[in-house]
């Protein structure tokens, strides 16, 4: 796959017009990872490339023109994710349309991010940018997920309170250590899938814990 095809995952059937956005119109909300790339991790750093992943595995992932204004870039960030600033300015997306497009997809959902002070500052930004408020879209932490699919399972399951906290705090755990042996791409689309399989690795294992504790009854 190419630098542009992996740029541009889902960015061609997002811009030719999707079904409402889950969430909106009394569907039901669903959980989302978001992850960013940026210039630079400097004051005036900015984001060239946003994706997020429903956790249906349905996702996009958008490189972004820099604004006028957005100047700052540093080599060193570049060495690790790879995009070139002129491949953002002859491929990237304008700011105003992938920012309109993250508010439509993705208000009435729980979104979620592994960094979410970086990726929330990234997020404002683009917003801003875009002529949108600066929180029309609001991030929490992937530890928050993560530890909510763990509770969600073993709580549907009837696991009381305390026995469910000590078995959630090992799942977690677990989890986490198995997912190390993936490491980050520093690429946004490969990132944020790699957080939905860390979720559905949770939510997995906290199910067939229950499972092996009902069967004990």
């Amino acid at each position: 796959m190419t630098s542009t095809q992996r740029a541009t995952l889902g960015t061609t059937e997002a811009m030719q017009g999707l079904p409402p956005a889950p969430g909106r119109s009394g569907e039901p909300a669903m959980t989302v990872f978001l992850d960013f790339e940026a210039s630079s991790l400097g004051r005036r750093g900015f984001p060239i490339e946003i994706a997020w992943v429903f956790e249906t595995g349905e996702g996009e992932s958008h490189l972004i023109r820099p604004a006028a204004d957005w100047t700052e870039w540093a080599a060193s960030a570049e060495a690790v994710h790879g995009i070139r600033r002129a491949l953002l300015e002859h491929e990237g997306k304008p700011v105003d349309e992938v920012a309109r497009r993250a508010v439509e997809v993705l208000t009435g959902h729980r979104l979620y991010a592994s960094a979410p002070s970086w990726d929330g500052q990234w997020l404002s930004r683009l917003l801003r940018a875009g002529g949108l408020p600066r929180h029309a879209l609001r991030l929490r932490s992937t530890d928050e997920a993560q530890a909510e699919a763990a509770d969600e399972a073993m709580g549907t399951a009837g696991i009381p309170p305390e026995q469910r906290r000590r078995l959630r705090d090992e799942i977690l755990a677990e989890a986490r250590l198995a997912a190390q042996a993936v490491p980050p791409a520093h690429r946004a689309a490969e990132d944020a899938r790699r957080e939905l399989a860390l979720w559905l690795d949770v939510r997995r294992r906290a199910r067939e814990a229950a499972a092996r504790l009902s069967r004990r009854k």
